[in-house]
């Protein structure tokens, strides 16, 4: 009886394939469970960053300021919150997922807000809280990272 396609071993060999996502990486016995950690963490920075987009289009669209006031800032004001609306959604939907690449677009998305805020403190206005607290989250994301990195090694 012949193997159909799908039994053959080139489709064996994709299943085997390292996957992006977290959750999908084989567990290791008897361990912390570093990953699953990892996996809440980002998890609960997507809440966060979905709730910082969401203020980025409030901005855009007026709904705590009077109509027009948002189409009266500078040029660079707009792109910026524009940029922030689209970025942290972004990185928002990578973070529930758990892949790589959420891990970057949000290291991406906090490093542009902090270098903003320190170089043009007229257009990102944070207070020095709003920093430590970025650069805390980011301390604790690499941290968990790396712990979860150590735990997949033999």
């Amino acid at each position: 009886m012949a193997k159909s396609p799908i039994q053959s071993p080139a489709f064996d060999a994709a299943r085997d394939y390292p996957s992006d996502r977290i959750e999908e990486r084989p567990a290791a016995p008897n361990a912390m469970r570093w990953s699953f950690l990892l996996t809440w963490f980002m998890r609960l920075l997507s809440i966060l960053w979905i709730m910082k987009g969401l203020s980025a289009w409030s901005t855009i669209l007026g709904v705590w300021t009077p109509p027009g006031a948002f189409e009266a800032r500078s040029t660079g004001y707009q792109a910026t919150i524009i940029y922030f609306a689209l970025i942290d959604l972004i990185a928002a939907v990578g973070l529930w997922m758990a892949g790589t690449w959420g891990g970057i677009m949000w290291l991406l998305a906090v490093m542009s807000h902090l270098i903003l805020a320190a170089f043009f403190p007229g257009i990102v206005s944070s207070g020095i809280m709003t920093m430590l607290f970025f650069l805390t989250l980011v301390a604790v994301y690499l941290a968990v990272s790396w712990l979860a990195a150590q735990e997949e090694q033999p």
